[in-house]
């Protein structure tokens, strides 16, 4: 039976219950209150109550995180994820609202009076590390839980681009040192592996323009071009131009130069030829411009995918280097 996304509403009963178990939270029984929303959620998944399990861990959930409480938010989280794959409930905008919900509901550092003091010793820097670990790592899989929900019940293929959206910005602000120096640009690589999945360039170029001002300025023009590489990867050639121009406003806007390179000329022609059936001149620009591609192997990686996928060029080899392990990372079997 196909029950709807979003409850109308809980009956009486129902209503208890949750003042019930709200107050739990409320009061700091976590332990318990965590204890009787499962119990709740089993006795209702038994008799096929299925709104009434999805309103109550929604509302679990929901409070539990308002509360701190990562771990016991993102096991409710998790556990409505399943509810919506045993009660069938179809990808719709209402089932992303409520996912969005709990997605709101999560911390932000900002929220943490001991990470705005964790410069003040070494303890305090320590365990509000420890603290942003938790919190990304507790949404991510929260929010990987619901991309896979999302394609196997009718979303896009890739999964539902608001919750790549979701998933790229929050590991990009709450990740314990989102730096994008040439050792430690791993979190800008996994925010961006979902911004280019999800439907906000624009905001993906903020994301840009904050990494190119953390990293070298030497490293500016490859942070650009990563980015727009990864969505030609894709086949994206709209969001890719769309890229570019946010980027180049908003360095505009803020008095910032636009760094010239010719890695980013070589970009700038790219995006033009690929308008256009020109793979003899696609060619001609990976050969002059080698040397600028040369600086990053992982550019001739997404120019091989770029080909197959704009010129129908096969790739070299069947390996998938690089942009495979990209790929495997989102099929979300972890």
């Amino acid at each position: 039976m196909v029950v709807a996304a979003a409850p109308t509403g809980a009956g009486t009963g129902t209503s208890k219950q949750l003042q019930k178990l709200e107050k739990r939270v409320q009061d700091g029984d976590y332990y318990e209150a965590q204890q009787m929303y499962k119990s709740v959620h089993s006795r209702y998944m038994h008799a096929k109550k299925y709104s009434e399990a999805i309103e109550l861990l929604s509302s679990g959930a929901v409070a539990m995180l308002k509360h701190g409480q990562v771990t016991c938010g993102t096991e409710l989280g998790l556990l409505l994820i399943q509810t919506l794959t045993a009660a069938k409930v179809p990808f719709d905008n209402a089932a992303i609202d409520q996912i969005r919900a709990i997605f709101n509901a999560y911390p932000r550092a900002a929220d943490s009076q001991q990470e705005s003091e964790a410069s003040n010793s070494g303890v305090e820097s320590s365990e509000a590390t420890v603290a942003a670990r938790t919190r990304v790592e507790g949404c991510t899989s929260f929010l990987r839980a619901a991309l896979k929900w999302s394609i196997e019940t009718g979303g896009f293929s890739r999964g539902a681009p608001e919750l790549h959206d979701m998933l790229g910005q929050y590991i990009w602000t709450e990740s314990p040192a989102p730096v994008c120096t040439p050792n430690q640009h791993q979190e800008m690589m996994k925010a961006s592996q979902h911004f280019v999945r999800g439907n906000q360039p624009e905001a993906f170029a903020k994301v840009v323009v904050e990494c190119m001002n953390k990293c070298y300025p030497s490293e500016a023009d490859l942070v650009i071009a990563r980015a727009v590489m990864l969505y030609l990867s894709l086949g994206n050639l709209r969001d890719a131009n769309r890229l570019w121009d946010s980027v180049r406003q908003r360095l505009s806007d803020s008095s910032q130069d636009f760094p010239d390179s010719p890695l980013l000329h070589f970009v700038k022609f790219l995006l033009s030829t690929l308008e256009r059936d020109a793979l003899p001149l696609f060619r001609m620009l990976r050969q002059k411009y080698k040397p600028s591609l040369d600086r990053d192997p992982s550019l001739e990686e997404y120019l091989d995918e770029v080909a197959e996928r704009f010129y129908n060029v096969q790739r070299r080899n069947g390996m998938q280097g690089m942009l495979g392990d990209f790929m495997k990372m989102f099929a979300m079997d972890s």
